[in-house]
């Protein structure tokens, strides 16, 4: 959700997670550019009056940019607005002030759509080392074929790791993709879902071969990833 309103983003953060979807916000183009970089992202609602941009300038970015379904929510509620939002692209127009249950049910519509336009995935899960996870079952097996526990917080920061191997992700873009929010200063939630990680895929802990420390940096997954 990109909206510099934070009562609207807290409501459809509220009203959306009891429905099943995660949210997270942006209060500004810069921030939505930066949460789109950092992970993966289904759909966007879109503002139109952006304190730092142009709501339709940021939706010719992400057209480029991106390629995911976008609905547009804006109070900009004039027949031009609403031609030229859909006409760059936008997959729906809701004027503001919106019933809930009217945005819920047209995301749900859009989001119908964007996945049945999609090629059937190339794989399920991502195997590395001996290990496989599995995306649908949302699973960890080892070598042996034996199930590795994992919470959902472990399976995430796993899985955000996996999706880039041997690239350094930092603690705010972990942080990000498992939780939807930015580490404060005192944080340590990545770094002890790290440790937890390492006691059970790493042969010795205390000398990780697989999940890398990048001081001052974040983390590295090293082992080679391959889709399974």
């Amino acid at each position: 959700m990109i909206d510099d309103d934070a009562d609207i983003v807290a409501l459809l953060s509220r009203y959306f997670g009891a429905n099943g979807y995660k949210v997270v916000g942006a209060a500004s183009a810069a921030q939505a550019r930066a949460l789109i970089r950092s992970q993966v992202i289904d759909l966007v609602l879109l503002d139109l009056g952006l304190p730092d941009e142009d709501g339709l300038s940021l939706l010719r970015h992400l057209q480029t940019q991106w390629r995911g379904p976008i609905i547009v929510v804006s109070g900009r509620g004039e027949a031009v607005e609403r031609v030229v939002g859909l006409e760059l692209g936008a997959d729906d127009y809701v004027t503001k002030p919106f019933d809930l249950r009217e945005l819920l049910a047209r995301t749900r519509s859009v989001m119908r759509r964007a996945v049945a336009s999609l090629p059937a995935p190339a794989t399920n899960g991502l195997a590395f080392e001996g290990f496989k996870l599995d995306l649908l079952a949302r699973r960890l097996v080892d070598a042996t074929g034996e199930e590795v526990p994992l919470t959902t917080g472990e399976f995430e920061l796993l899985k955000a790791l996996l999706e880039h191997p041997r690239e350094v992700l930092s603690r705010d873009q972990l942080m990000t993709s498992v939780h939807g929010r930015q580490a404060g200063p005192f944080d340590r939630t990545i770094d002890v879902g790290i440790g937890r990680l390492r006691r059970k895929i790493e042969r010795d802990p205390s000398e990780p071969k697989l999940i890398k420390s990048v001081r001052g940096a974040g983390y590295l997954f090293a082992a080679e990833v391959r889709g399974a």
